[in-house]
């Protein structure tokens, strides 16, 4: 249960990054009022996760797979360029993930 919450805290957290854009620097309403209860509910998500994961494998989760995903949606929806490093980088980041799940998992 734990992970789904770690999961939840993820999505929470990318859409508040994703209409950071949309808020226009805090001057629109809707936007900012929903970025904020998403960060809001991202870290509360976050505290759920903590009770069975080590803290230090929520934040790389949290962190590594939110740039991961804001970076791919932010090409899609933004139309924001990915040189090949970045694309490397971010694969990178991804299996960096993976192995801190894996190897905390065994241990």
């Amino acid at each position: 249960m734990s992970y789904i919450f770690l999961a939840l805290a993820i999505i929470c957290e990318v859409i508040g990054t994703m209409l950071l854009p949309s808020s226009h620097n805090f001057t629109k309403l809707l936007p900012s009022a929903v970025l904020i209860l998403a960060y809001i509910l991202s870290f509360y998500f976050l505290t759920f996760a903590l009770r069975d994961i080590p803290i230090a494998v929520v934040y790389a989760s949290w962190a590594g797979l939110g740039v991961f995903l804001v970076a791919v949606l932010g090409y899609f929806l933004f139309a924001q360029s990915l040189q090949w490093q970045a694309i490397a980088g971010l694969c990178l980041i991804v299996s960096g993930v993976a192995l801190v799940n894996y190897y905390s998992i065994s241990h």
